[in-house]
């Protein structure tokens, strides 16, 4: 058996030594938290003008022969390298059992897919990560911007990505131009109708949550909030819907042990949000389907729940065969600590050249 270029660990150590600090998609210690961690700090400092990019079916796309390019850069072993060649012409399986050939982009699903995808977009990393450190240190920034000039910073988890300006609306259509003719090269291009230019005083969607600069309520003081945005919630609502469906046939031991297991794995990913409202609301709205899906399942009346669920202290909670109902209320919401350029690498020891060293000691924001 051939060696395996991301089981063995060859490649992932290889180009960890290259990635920017401003990527954050399947990176080791690396999570979507941090991400909007990252664009709170960022917004906060006065980075409110937003490239909101979407590229066209990017996985889809990516040209093999640039991609090829950059992997050839850092990997010399002849065999690796026709592994992952492989892997990229490996193809498409159809419903009909056919193979269909591949040109451009990578497998979605495929053990590499990230990582390559991760490659190939490192383009847009190295290119602003240079213009970053063109502008110079902290002071000529502020000197930059003070002249009416734009600083700006990219914040990317695999192929989704926002570009935050401390600037106009102008310093960002040039800027979506720029990332175009970057990207062009890897056969990438933006969505004309997807990519928008915002202020985050009209908010943003980004990785499920929405980011706002508001003002708070009852002062003059505007803050930077993050919420959950609509999508992830009325995803929720449909898969809490299919589950209590009236002619569904799973057993309600079984429907409980399923949306529990939903409700923890989206509490635990949105409870560093401005989320307890939105907790709230959805308990609300899981307790009155369960109870509805009950009482049609079995013909029950309002009155025959009240006297299987109301005591004289109160509402018992849904139970079936030893599986109580999760309260998603119950979560506790916390804040999550940004962790900047302190978050820790595998490999540190990979980080060797000035250029590197310098991203992970100055602060991004200045």
């Amino acid at each position: 058996m051939g060696p395996s270029p991301e089981g063995s660990g060859h490649l992932k150590p290889i180009f960890e030594a290259d990635f920017r600090p401003c990527s954050y998609g399947f990176r080791p210690n690396r999570r979507a938290h941090d991400a909007i961690a990252e664009i709170h700090h960022l917004a906060t400092a006065g980075y409110r003008w937003v490239l909101d990019a979407d590229i066209e079916a990017c996985f889809d796309r990516i040209d093999h022969t640039a991609l090829m390019d950059r992997v050839r850069r850092r990997v010399k072993d002849k065999r690796v390298l026709a592994l992952v060649k492989t892997f990229l012409k490996a193809g498409i399986m159809t419903e009909l059992g056919q193979r269909n050939e591949t040109t451009s982009g990578t497998p979605q699903g495929g053990i590499l897919s990230p990582l390559l995808a991760n490659i190939a977009l490192s383009v847009l990393d190295d290119f602003f990560v240079e213009q970053w450190a063109a502008a110079g240190d902290s002071q000529q920034r502020r000197n930059r911007r003070a002249q009416g000039l734009a600083t700006w910073q990219l914040v990317r988890y695999v192929d989704d990505f926002l570009i935050l300006v401390h600037g106009t609306a102008e310093h960002v259509e040039q800027l979506r131009h720029q990332v175009s003719e970057v990207l062009a090269p890897m056969g990438l291009r933006l969505s004309e109708s997807k990519t928008r230019i915002v202020h985050l005083a009209d908010g943003v969607d980004f990785l499920g949550f929405h980011i706002i600069w508001r003002r708070k309520r009852g002062t003059n003081k505007w803050h930077v909030y993050t919420f959950i945005a609509d999508k992830p919630v009325q995803a929720l609502k449909r898969k809490i819907k299919s589950l209590t469906r009236r002619l569904s046939h799973l057993s309600y031991r079984e429907t409980l042990v399923r949306i529990n297991y939903i409700q923890r794995g989206w509490a635990n990913y949105f409870k560093h949000a401005v989320a307890k409202h939105t907790f709230s609301h959805l308990q609300n709205f899981i307790w009155w389907r369960v109870i509805n899906w009950v009482m049609q399942r079995n013909r029950m009346t309002w009155r025959a729940i009240q006297r299987w669920l109301r005591t004289p202290r109160g509402w018992q909670p849904i139970a079936f065969d030893g599986v109580e109902l999760f309260k998603i209320a119950s979560v506790p919401v916390t804040r999550y600590r940004y962790r900047g350029t302190k978050i820790p690498s595998p490999w540190p020891t990979a980080l060797t050249t000035p250029a590197q060293r310098h991203d992970l000691v100055e602060s991004p924001v200045r």
